[in-house]
């Protein structure tokens, strides 16, 4: 049985891949044409962000074509595979399957859609829109592209969110910053950069609310600013270099368009984040939100607090919390639980047999899962978890086919167990005189 992980094979890709075809009206998007197709044009757009393993998304797909069949030549109908092209999925928020939006005359600004998966009532949302889009045109209000540009042009306050960096506040601001540089060096008489500056300056903006200010665009004049200049070795513009506490600088060689640009600072903002969270399986609510939003959650199992102490067992969470950030970028949900706290769980997946710890790694679509057959240590865990990441690895159906009842438990305390506390029996009353008598 193959099983799907983070990255897949050719044959398991192509079998999964299938929801939109060229032959439908729903338009394919990729990074490379989101920009020119959606964010350049005068149309509405509805786009569907979509995984092709989510159950909710293969429901949707007859209705979102048919829904692009009825629109087509009125407003456009798009579809982005957001597991494959996760940088354009982040660069618009994306956190579930499927996620909607309205790309209407403010481009920069989607609309999230929240109405039903039905063909009419996708059609209906689609031509209110459209009502709402040509009302401000007539009114003179559209917020469009093109009129983004103007404002650009007329010296608008579009690059309040690029940082303007020179000699003397350079090295403060950079050198020793826990956040993620991207410096453009430009010159203001050169072409190249006035054609950047309105894909860096609304880049800037997208990048700082994605990554919470975490990655930051900044600008040097290094005409002005010649120390920098020479330091960096510019030699012609623009030049954008990449700058990370305790790394050489490196060169931005990527794309000069603002999905482009944004696409590099969530990749590295992505290798700066922290793991993903560790969750102790403390209620069924826990279990179900993490499986069912990621392509796999990893389950351990870990000994009786008893059996381990608090040390023992933080050990073995140091030992899933470096293979969570290991494996970040595969967007895997990471649970754990104690020996006997969920018992059907465990029978379900098959566990105990082999002691513990114990791990499962579930896909929660297809109820099938893989269970750790190695160590329970870093290389153990890594080996078969990079077995699970290309297809490789034996499966088995969960038990009955469904996740089994979740017991709700308190939280783990972070402290040593404590053995059960016997009654203690009250001898004061007892004349333990004539309790010797009665025995003899």
């Amino acid at each position: 049985l193959l099983f799907l992980a983070g990255t897949v094979s050719c044959t398991l890709f192509l079998a999964v891949n299938g929801l939109y075809s060229a032959s439908d009206d729903v338009i394919e998007l990729t990074p490379t044409n989101f920009n020119k197709e959606v964010i350049q044009s005068e149309s509405l757009w509805l786009v569907e962000f979509y995984a092709p393993w989510c159950g909710h998304c293969q429901r949707l797909t007859p209705e979102w074509k048919k829904a692009a069949t009825a629109l087509k030549g009125v407003v456009k109908v798009g579809a982005v595979d957001a597991d494959k092209h996760q940088s354009l999925g982040g660069q618009y928020g994306v956190r579930g399957f499927p996620t909607i939006k309205i790309f209407g005359a403010n481009k920069n600004k989607a609309e999230d859609y929240q109405g039903g998966r039905t063909s009419d009532a996708i059609v209906d949302a689609a031509l209110s829109a459209l009502r709402s889009l040509v009302k401000e045109r007539l009114s003179g209000r559209s917020g469009g592209y093109s009129s983004g540009k103007q404002s650009r042009e007329s010296g608008g306050g579009d690059k309040k969110d690029v940082i303007e960096l020179t000699d003397d506040s350079f090295d403060k601001n950079v050198k020793n910053s826990d956040d993620v540089w991207m410096v453009e060096f430009y010159a203001p008489w050169c072409g190249h950069c006035k054609n950047l500056e309105p894909e860096w300056a609304a880049a800037a903006t997208e990048v700082k609310e994605q990554t919470k200010g975490k990655v930051k665009l900044a600008a040097v004049d290094a005409t002005v600013n010649q120390m920098l200049a020479s330091r960096y070795g510019i030699r012609g513009f623009p030049t954008i270099k990449i700058f990370q506490k305790g790394e050489d600088p490196v060169d931005y060689d990527g794309g000069r368009t603002r999905s482009d640009i944004i696409a590099r600072a969530l990749d590295l903002f992505s290798d700066n984040a922290p793991p993903p969270e560790l969750l102790e399986i403390i209620s069924e609510d826990v279990l179900k939100s993490t499986c069912d939003a990621h392509q796999l959650c990893i389950i351990s199992v870990l000994p009786h607090i008893l059996d381990t102490g608090a040390s023992g067992r933080n050990s073995y969470l140091d030992v899933m919390l470096k293979m969570a950030e290991k494996y970040k970028k595969k967007m895997w949900g990471w649970l754990w639980t104690e020996a006997g706290a969920q018992s059907d769980l465990e029978s379900s997946l098959g566990i105990g047999g082999f002691g513990y710890p114990a791990m499962a790694a579930v896909n929660a679509r297809k109820m099938k899962f893989a269970l750790l057959k190695g160590s329970f240590s870093e290389q153990g865990i890594n080996e078969f978890l990079r077995e699970l990441s290309v297809g490789r690895g034996s499966t088995a159906p969960v038990g009955g086919g469904a996740f089994p009842k979740i017991h709700s438990v308190e939280p783990w305390d972070g402290k040593d167990g404590e053995l059960p506390v016997e009654d203690d029996i009250d001898l004061s009353d007892v004349d333990l005189d004539d309790l010797g008598k009665d025995e003899l």
